[in-house]
């Protein structure tokens, strides 16, 4: 701390270096469960494309997607 800083900015400083460092891991936390929700949405969203598929096929119907 220099000579010029005023009494309690080294505790302003350390109390705001603090507060960054939580946001930090509050961000980091919700980005992994961010990711995991997503991936875990793909995951279903992929069985769910299988079922249609299945369904479309059981009952005779070609996918349109494979005609394009």
């Amino acid at each position: 701390m220099a000579a010029a800083d005023p009494p309690g900015a080294g505790d302003l400083s350390q109390l705001a270096e603090n507060l960054l460092y939580q946001l930090q891991e509050n961000f980091q936390a919700l980005t992994e469960k961010i990711t995991l929700r997503m991936e875990e949405m793909g995951e279903r969203i992929d069985d769910l494309e299988k079922h249609v598929a299945d369904l479309m096929t059981e009952a005779g119907i070609e996918n349109a997607d494979e005609e394009q």
